[in-house]
């Protein structure tokens, strides 16, 4: 089987609903024992339920990925459950106030950077000195086209994922010589719950930025990470894989 990933331990963060739930659905179905890790922990422990119900291995777990003790103890209780992180996907994020940047506060930006950028950061360190003592690993970050076009009135979302993809990059060449691949991948607009954060005049106007002229489906987005947490990703590190249905130019 191309991509299996029979044996492994996939950490994915946000993987309550939307987007993270189809990429712990699709990670599971490959044979990855899944942590389902959010901050809600009843609806996390559903969906660890409902991968239950199709014969995936799947556990909750709570984590608050703005709080460095919380994603510690994540770790923690992963390891002690089944003595491995082979994979991390950061996928936890927030939209954030749709507001140009005057009518932002120093709280509107902050609460963004904090789960959206800081914390991608404070999983990554987390789980990399395991990984590189094993001398392998696969960490996905979820971006967004966003952090290389910058959405109006998503200043803080924008910004927070052009440093996710940054930090990708820098991290990849980091741990390139441990066999750990880290990369990102940047969505444009995915019809999830999410989107009821934003007005119907944003989710417009991005999907018209989109060639193929329609949102993108969760299974699309889960089908990209799934190569990317793979051993067949062997020599792709420090990329950017955009799911936009053509948005992105470079």
């Amino acid at each position: 089987m191309f991509f299996d990933l029979a044996g492994q331990t996939a950490i994915v963060t946000g993987a309550a609903q939307g987007i993270g739930e189809g990429i712990a659905a699709r990670l599971a179905r490959a044979g990855a024992r899944v942590a389902v890790a959010d901050r809600n922990t009843a609806a996390a422990e559903a969906a660890a339920d409902r991968l239950g119900g199709i014969g995936a291995q799947a556990f909750s777990v709570s984590v608050d990925v703005a709080s460095p003790s919380s994603i510690e103890a994540m770790v923690e209780q992963v390891l002690a459950k089944t003595g491995r992180i082979d994979i991390l996907v950061n996928n936890a994020g927030i939209a954030g106030k749709a507001a140009p940047v005057w009518d932002q506060s120093d709280e509107d930006w902050q609460s963004v950077i904090d789960i959206n950028l800081t914390g991608v950061f404070q999983c990554c360190r987390a789980v990399i000195g395991h990984m590189r003592d094993r001398d392998y690993g696969r960490i996905v970050n979820i971006a967004s086209v966003a952090g290389k076009d910058g959405n109006p009135n998503m200043s803080a979302y924008s910004a927070s994922k052009a440093g996710v993809i940054a930090l990708t990059k820098s991290l990849g060449k980091e741990v390139a010589e441990n066999n750990i691949c880290v990369n990102a991948v940047t969505p444009a607009v995915i019809r999830t719950p999410i989107l009821e954060q934003l007005t119907p005049e944003q989710v417009d106007y991005m999907t018209s930025k989109i060639p193929r002229r329609r949102t993108g489906k969760i299974e699309e987005v889960a089908a990209v990470v799934h190569f990317l947490a793979s051993p067949d990703c062997s020599f792709v590190t420090g990329q950017t894989y955009d799911v936009s249905g053509g948005r992105s130019t470079y």
